[in-house]
Order: structure tokens, then C-alpha cells, then sequence
């Protein structure tokens, strides 16, 4: 489903701010795989991320989704391919439109584009039913302007958009960091809902250690733009906050007191 083979991204090489983002990230996706990634501010986390959904191109290495090469192809086009949720809640919808019309749009992903939003009853009826799964009583609020939304209920509308056309792969990168403990609940418990229904292939980001530990099948831990720890299913379900820090402290031979050290 998804493939990254040998990817090499330096910033600002050659110069005495060179960064090595990325050193040889090699990561492969199963379908109905939902990976969640770990690591401290740095690591590499948002630039993996980056590249796959062609934000960026890598220095040297390959990007593959459903056996197809899309190292450079540009992130417009990969967009039939890739949901993407971030971390700021403004950033995946548009305020000055409604929810109706926000909907259209991520409706239409994988379709030709046009001026129309071409919303008939079916597909408003069809609105308001996705609509319900968030439990925000949205469905009732179609004509409002999504910049009169809070921050979390903005958020759920982007993550159900993001998921709406199926895409061959998620990309939730620390969506739910900016949002009060209330709030960051209701998404968690919603991307778990969202992803399992539509048996979505899943990547996301996460600064919260427990998170990481209740989603998903598989975790990886990132530091130094390297993947440093991958942890399959089966043990994944039996690890513990301090099991991550001890891994990590054997791996970089670096004593945390605590998993701020980690992930800040």
C-alpha cells in the first residue's frame, strides 16, 4: 500500500545550519495498517510526513502508493491518494464557506474539478448522515460558515473530510495537540471509529506516549530523522509508557527521567 524506500532529505546542506531531516527511512504499509509514530521535536516526524504526501521530494529514495511511484509527482496530484489532517484546526477547512460546501469540495477529491458545488438532496441527505457519526449536531448546521466552529468541532469536520473519498492513505499528523483534553478525547475516539470502518491504511503523528500506545497495530519511534524502533501488533499491545523510554534509553544510551526527555 505504501512504500518508502532509501528516503534522504538534508536541509541546507553544505552550509553550517545543515540539517539531516531524513537518513534512510525505509517503511512499508500493509493495507488496513494504521502505524502510529513517536518521537522528540526534530526527529523527522512531520518531514516523513511531508514526503509522502509531496509537500516535499527526497534528496535520494522512492515513495510508493498501490505500486505506483509518485516520488515526483506534485502534492496536488497525490491528493486522489492521501487524506491529511494537521495539527492546527484551521488549516484543513475553509472559514469563509459553509459546512455543506466544505463537504462538497472533499467530496469531489477524486472527481474533475468545477466552479459548481452540485449539492442535490441525495448527497445533502448524505451529509447529514456522516455528519451524525461526529455526535456534534452538525447535521443540523449546514448552512454555517465553518469560521464560526470551535476548534475541536472544526477538527472533526477535517478529520471526516479527509476520510470521506477512502483514501489509499491517512496522514493525521498530532491532530489532536492543539485542542483542550475534552476535545482531543472526541477525536481520538472518532479516528478510531473513521479509520476502522473504512479499513482506512493509517499514518499518525503523536506527541502523547498513551496514545500511541492505545491506537493502531504497529508503532515506530523516530529520532535523528532515523526510524529507531518498530514495534509489530502483537507486542505493541502489551508495551507500557515506561517500556517505550527503556527501549529508547537502550537504543540511544541516554537515561530520561521522564517521557518529556522523549518527546519534547
Amino acid at each position: 500500500m505504501l512504500k518508502l524506500d532509501g528516503i534522504n532529505k538534508v536541509f541546507n546542506e553544505g552550509t553550517p545550519d545543515e540539517k539531516i531531516a531524513l537518513d534512510n527511512i525505509n517503511l512499508h504499509l500493509a493495507p488496513g495498517d494504521f502505524v502510529t509514530i513517536i518521537g522528540s521535536n526534530g526527529a523527522g516526524k512531520s518531514t516523513m510526513m511531508n514526503m509522502i504526501s509531496g509537500a516535499l521530494t527526497p534528496d535520494f529514495g522512492s515513495v510508493e502508493i498501490n505500486g505506483n511511484n509518485l516520488t515526483r509527482l506534485p502534492e496536488y496530484k497525490r491528493a486522489v491518494h492521501i487524506g491529511r489532517v494537521f495539527q492546527d484546526p484551521m488549516a484543513g477547512t475553509a472559514p469563509t464557506m459553509t459546512i455543506e460546501e466544505n463537504l462538497a469540495i472533499a467530496y469531489s477529491r477524486n472527481t474533475k474539478r468545477s466552479l459548481r458545488f452540485g449539492v442535490d438532496k441525495k448527497r445533502r441527505e448524505f451529509f447529514k448522515t456522516s455528519l451524525e457519526k461526529l455526535h456534534l449536531n452538525l447535521e443540523n448546521r449546514l448552512s454555517a460558515k465553518v469560521g464560526l466552529l470551535s476548534g475541536g468541532e472544526r477538527q472533526a469536520l477535517s478529520l471526516l473530510m479527509a476520510t470521506f473519498t477512502k483514501p489509499s492513505i491517512l496522514l493525521l499528523d498530532e491532530h489532536t495537540a492543539a485542542l483542550d483534553p475534552s476535545r482531543a478525547e472526541l477525536i481520538t475516539k472518532l479516528t478510531k471509529e473513521l479509520v476502522e470502518e473504512s479499513q482506512l491504511t493509517t499514518l499518525m503523528v503523536t506527541h502523547n506516549m498513551q496514545q500511541a500506545l492505545d491506537l493502531g497495530n504497529r508503532l515506530i519511534m523516530m529520532d535523528k530523522g532515523q526510524i529507531i524502533l518498530e514495534v509489530g501488533e502483537d507486542r505493541k499491545q502489551d508495551l507500557t509508557i515506561p517500556d517505550l523510554m527503556h527501549e529508547f534509553e537502550q537504543i540511544r544510551g541516554e537515561k530520561m527521567n521522564s517521557d518529556r526527555a522523549l518527546l519534547g
